[in-house]
């Protein structure tokens, strides 16, 4: 897959696009992005996935925005599992997000990317003051060269599946309804960071993954990790939170306890599946307290696995 970034430049060939966040890249995403697909091998032509960074919401609210379900990175990974040929990445700034719709539609995706096919949802809005819509585009694909189809909304329960639906599941804990919207397991990645050390003084020493952005999820779950370098696969319980008991306003943080592996891993990349909560986060009374709290933790864990095999 090609992945391109910042201003889209005319070139490239025809392409077969479709436009969005993709954050999660979840069940109704897939089903898009099929679509997407087959038509472009119909076509004869490569298909395109045009996706912002960071996304809209952040950049006019970033105190306000969502929580990220998956990473640039992680959601590149997960479009080029698709089988989709290109994705460019625009920068979502001043300058995007006061193009107007008409000029969206020929800069962008007309010259830009070449569309000879769009694909997007009857409720897409784009432009300045989200004035461009579905309507628009059709009236300006005829003109512009494009042919252009509305995608059906994706329902699972009679429920459509959605990035919003992902995150209420995730923030509740209901990881089961969550890999059902997605279609898989949910992930989280990153590269080990050096930490305070701590959960190796407590006798449970962990895996640091900093997080940039507010996660979607919060407190204590069994995992399974994967090395990305190995491949070598896991298990662990995992916090994910801000550890109120050691620092009132720490940054949140991912910490991975690896059952039965001492190896070092700092530097490497790391990707964490969640499986199973086990319960919220808490602030404890000292750390005598919070070692045994770790320690009913981990016994918790190897008894799932004991469990589940």
């Amino acid at each position: 897959m090609v992945v391109t970034h910042g201003t889209v430049g005319p070139g490239g060939g025809r392409h077969a696009v479709t436009v969005g966040n993709f954050d999660g890249v979840h069940g109704g995403h897939r089903a898009m992005l099929e679509r997407v697909r087959r038509e472009a091998r119909a076509r004869g032509i490569d298909s395109c996935v045009l996706t912002f960074e960071p996304h809209a919401r952040e950049f006019f609210s970033p105190r306000d925005a969502p929580a990220r379900l998956t990473r640039l990175r992680d959601k590149l990974e997960l479009l080029a599992e698709a089988g989709i040929d290109r994705v460019h990445v625009a920068r979502f700034d001043a300058r995007l997000a006061g193009m107007s719709a008409e000029r969206f539609i020929e800069a962008v995706l007309v010259r830009g990317l070449g569309a000879a096919w769009l694909l997007v949802g009857r409720d897409f809005r784009f432009g300045a003051r989200r004035a461009g819509d579905f309507d628009l585009l059709q009236r300006s694909a005829g003109a512009c060269g494009f042919a252009l189809e509305a995608m059906p909304e994706v329902a699972l329960d009679g429920a459509r599946i959605s990035s919003s639906a992902v995150r209420d599941a995730l923030a509740t804990g209901d990881l089961r309804s969550a890999e059902r919207l997605l279609g898989r397991r949910f992930t989280m990645s990153g590269r080990v960071a050096h930490g305070e050390r701590l959960g190796r003084t407590l006798g449970f020493p962990t895996a640091n993954i900093v997080l940039r952005r507010r996660p979607p999820l919060a407190g204590v779950f069994v995992v399974e990790a994967e090395l990305e370098e190995t491949r070598a696969r896991l298990r662990g319980a995992a916090s994910v939170g801000r550890r109120p008991t050691v620092r009132e306003d720490a940054a949140p943080l991912l910490e991975v306890h690896l059952l039965d592996f001492e190896a070092p891993i700092y530097g490497r990349h790391l990707r964490v599946s969640f499986l199973e909560k086990l319960r919220d986060e808490a602030k404890y009374d000292g750390l005598d307290a919070l070692r045994a709290a770790i320690g009913r933790d981990v016994q918790r864990t190897r008894d799932y696995f004991r469990t589940h095999g």
